[in-house]
């Protein structure tokens, strides 16, 4: 399939437009047993990664700023096995929703993934592949309410403690679309992430090791943080 979405590329929108809907895959119908072995392998050692139920995209297309999509649900394992082995077959995207989260310095802050998840030692925004959670009744997904709950769920930060922006920052690659939404703090970042890590210590799941601030795009390399993300903060810090 081509969606006529164009990767490599960093996109404007007023709004996302996600709906689940029916989609044979035929990548997970087809490799069981690929998928079963992979997971075995990643997963070794690591009891707290969990094969839940996620939503990845099979469709997708802009229109006057609206990003339209159609998700699908599948295994987690299944998603895993299909990204580490290149993405192939139709197109197929992780669109997930990204918490940009600024300091009113201007730094970004930065989760750094726990050894014990699987990206493991990933530094990048709070975020996840969207799941049953994310679905409302009538099967549409609400993305921007996964900004918040993601950023809660992985820092402790509160609704009450931060302003979430309007709109999206698209970064659209070979098998993901990353929806940044820049969400604000009026702290500045020591302080910032010096809050989160009290709150991190009391969460029940613990999903990151640590907040890393960055301050300039040099700050990236210190790190190991995925290609996508240097292109947005590149994007951002340019602007300013």
């Amino acid at each position: 399939m081509n969606d006529g979405v164009e990767n490599s590329t960093i996109v404007q929108l007023s709004r996302v437009e996600a709906r689940v809907e029916p989609y044979d895959w035929a990548f997970a119908r087809e490799n069981a047993a690929l998928i079963a072995a992979h997971w075995a392998e990643i997963s070794a050692g690591k009891p707290a990664m969990f094969n839940g139920r996620v939503m990845l995209q099979h469709r997708a297309a802009i229109r006057d700023e609206v990003f339209e999509a159609g998700y699908f649900e599948t295994d987690y394992a299944a998603f895993l096995t299909w990204r580490d082995v290149g993405h192939p077959g139709p197109i197929i995207r992780n669109g997930f929703a990204m918490a940009a989260l600024r300091a009113n310095d201007g730094a970004f802050l930065c989760g750094k993934m726990g050894e014990h998840t699987a990206n493991a030692g990933k530094v990048y925004f709070a975020a996840g592949t969207p799941d049953r959670e994310d679905m409302r009744p009538d099967r549409t997904l609400d993305l921007a309410g996964s900004v918040t709950r993601e950023l809660g769920e992985e820092t402790g930060l509160r609704v009450d403690e931060v302003a979430v922006g309007e709109g999206w920052t698209a970064l659209i690659e070979p098998g993901r679309v990353a929806f940044m939404r820049e969400v604000r703090i009026d702290l500045s970042a020591e302080a910032a992430r010096a809050l989160m890590l009290d709150r991190m210590s009391e969460l029940e799941e613990e999903e990151l090791s640590d907040i890393v601030i960055v301050r300039d795009l040099a700050e990236t390399e210190k790190h190991d943080m995925p290609p996508f993300m240097r292109r947005y903060l590149a994007h951002m810090f340019d602007g300013k």
